[in-house]
């Protein structure tokens, strides 16, 4: 049990990396959004520019950090069995849930923008980008109880 203190380090630096893919995505589907609506060519020129900036997050960058944060919050589990048992962690998983699902529904909406298909407003991803703050918060607060 020597390297659990490596592997709960892994594990934070890779939620760190997740949700600051979770923050900018948003922010980029913002200007996505708005670019498709601005007059050729800057609407062909920014679209272009923000698709391959948002591959690039979310492929390079969130996607992985997401399964490498999972994988070893799932070995950190296997190690220390007795987390299991609070009720604080019940709590906790569940908010984890909730951001592996806030996390699958920007993806639709990350595909959906690759394909130029809006069907958001700039707002709605506004609002959608406190989305992982709110778990952010709630993970925190809960993980120092």
């Amino acid at each position: 049990m020597e390297y659990y203190n490596y592997i709960k380090a892994l594990h934070l630096i890779f939620i760190v990396t997740w949700f600051a893919g979770l923050f900018y995505i948003p922010r980029l589907f913002v200007y996505q959004i708005e670019a498709f609506h601005k007059p050729s060519p800057d609407k062909e020129i920014l679209g272009k520019q923000l698709k391959l900036m948002a591959k690039r997050l979310w492929n390079i960058i969130t996607w992985p950090s997401a399964i490498l944060a999972t994988f070893f919050a799932v070995w950190l589990l296997v190690l220390n069995p007795m987390l299991l048992k609070m009720p604080w962690m019940h709590v906790k998983l569940t908010f984890v849930v909730l951001l592996i699902l806030y996390h699958l529904k920007t993806h639709h909406y990350y595909k959906q923008l690759q394909r130029d298909e809006v069907t958001k407003s700039s707002n709605f991803m506004r609002l959608w980008n406190e989305g992982a703050t709110f778990i952010l918060f709630a993970v925190v607060f809960l993980t120092l109880a």
